[in-house]
C-alpha cells in the first residue's frame, strides 16, 4: 500500500453508536472495531490527518433511540469534523463533501458500522465523487459475516484499496 499524504487523507468514522455497536456483529465484534478506528484516528491525528466522526439521525425520530449517542470513545475531538447524516452514506445532504474539499481531502479511509450499509454507501458515493478510497476491512462489520465478505472482497475492491488497520496505521506514517 503506498503512503497517504496525510494533509490530503482524512480518516471516517461510520456510526460508531452504542445501539449499533453493541449488536451481534461479524466477523469483527463491535467493540474490535471501536477499539481498531480510535487507533486509526490516533494516527491519522498524529500524522496531521483529518478525522470525520459520522453518525446517524433517524428522520422524525424526536427524541432518537436509545443508543443513538456516540460510543465514548469515537467523541469528536477538537479539529475533528462531525457530520450528522439522515441515510445510509455521509454525503447526502451533510456538507460534507464540501467540507473535505475546502480543506484539500482528496483521499479517505473509511471505517465503521455497518460494512454493507453506512460503510458501503459512503465509499461508493466518495469514489464517485473522485475520491481515492481506503477500506480497512478489520476497522468495519456487517450484521452478517457473508454481507461483511461479499463487499469487501467484490465491491470495496473495484472502489479502492482493501487492507487492514496496521497497513493503514502504516501508510499514515505511524
Amino acid at each position: 500500500m503506498d503512503n497517504l499524504e496525510a494533509a490530503r487523507t482524512a480518516v471516517v468514522l461510520i456510526d460508531l453508536q452504542r445501539r449499533l455497536v453493541d449488536q451481534a456483529l461479524a466477523p469483527h465484534s463491535g467493540a474490535d472495531v471501536v477499539a481498531r478506528c480510535v487507533t486509526l484516528a490516533d494516527a491519522a491525528r498524529a500524522a496531521g490527518a483529518l478525522v470525520v466522526v459520522v453518525r446517524v439521525e433517524r428522520p422524525g425520530d424526536d427524541p432518537q433511540p436509545a443508543g443513538s449517542e456516540l460510543v465514548p470513545e469515537a467523541t469528536p475531538r477538537p479539529g475533528d469534523l462531525e457530520i450528522v447524516k439522515h441515510t445510509w452514506g455521509a454525503f447526502q445532504e451533510t456538507g460534507l463533501d464540501a467540507a473535505l474539499r475546502e480543506r484539500g481531502v482528496d483521499t479517505l479511509v473509511i471505517t465503521g458500522l455497518a460494512t454493507n450499509f453506512g460503510v458501503e454507501q459512503t465509499a461508493r458515493i466518495a469514489d464517485e465523487l473522485g475520491y481515492q478510497v481506503v477500506l480497512p476491512q478489520d476497522a468495519m462489520s456487517g450484521i452478517h459475516e457473508h454481507a461483511h465478505e461479499f463487499a469487501v472482497g467484490y465491491i470495496f475492491r473495484a472502489l479502492g484499496t482493501v487492507c487492514t488497520t496496521a497497513e493503514a496505521v502504516v501508510a499514515l506514517g505511524g
